[in-house]
């Protein structure tokens, strides 16, 4: 088998993709990544297209201006601001994936079909992303998620609480870090305090990731942790919230 027919298509394939496998710079572990497919205004499929040989780079701060990547529409030609694609790694960092720019000459041909992204086996439909733009997408997101995992009349108070409950139903408390400070053990801690108070499962969210204590602390107190990226889809970051996946709701 010659160079590069492992992979099918050879090195161009390699440069532009819609997945790639990612090595974490921090804990060098290695994660199969696929970018999320959402809809372009024309109704065909869309990812943002992949430098799969650039590493990653370690998210450390936000910046919202800087969220954004242009990518075009094999189908209709359209351009269109896409969230960067990012990656939670189970040590609690978020790396952002390079992208092709649209102007880039040197990008082949859109391939004819993008693959969606592969799911695990589960009687539940897969979870639908929608982009998120806002701090209150943050949330609306977090509570999506959970009524996807089978949790019933979720709401959200008007105002968020001193305890930092931001989402709860029957059973349920969860907390969601929308801001671009990295969850803390304390925040953790705090979460499963009103969890066991109330004999409810607690979960939490966070967009801008975990501090490696945190999510120390979380194991310990087995909290399911969620990371989020722009596009919506949130990722478990450690095992609690991998058995919350694969149990659903009704088992907790």
């Amino acid at each position: 088998m010659g160079e590069g027919a492992g992979k099918g298509a050879g090195r161009g394939a390699d440069e532009w993709a819609t997945s790639a496998v990612v090595c974490c710079p921090v804990c060098l572990r290695e994660h199969a990544y696929t970018a999320t497919v959402l809809p372009c205004a024309c109704g065909a499929p869309l990812a943002p297209p992949l430098l799969a040989d650039a590493p990653p780079v370690q998210l450390t701060r936000r910046s919202w201006s800087d969220e954004w990547v242009t990518v075009r529409c094999a189908s209709c030609g359209r351009q269109d601001e896409w969230p960067r694609p990012e990656l939670g790694c189970s040590c609690g960092t978020v790396l952002r994936l390079a992208v092709r720019p649209v102007a880039d000459p040197a990008g082949p041909r859109p391939p004819a079909h993008i693959p969606l992204p592969r799911t695990a086996a589960t009687p539940r439909p897969a979870f639908r992303p929608m982009p998120i733009r806002t701090a209150a997408d943050v949330v609306s997101t977090a509570a999506r998620y959970l009524e996807w995992l089978g949790f019933r009349e979720i709401a959200q108070p008007q105002r968020r609480p001193a305890s930092g409950i931001d989402l709860h139903g029957p059973g349920l408390i969860a907390a969601v870090e929308a801001t671009t400070r990295p969850a803390a053990p304390r925040d953790i801690e705090c979460l499963w305090l009103h969890g066991m108070n109330s004999a409810a499962v607690c979960v939490f969210f966070s967009l801008p990731g975990y501090a490696a204590d945190a999510r120390t602390r979380a194991d310990a107190l087995a909290v399911p942790l969620f990371a989020l990226d722009l596009t919506g889809t949130p990722q478990p970051v450690n095992g609690p919230a991998d058995e919350l996946v694969s149990t659903g709701a009704a088992q907790t």
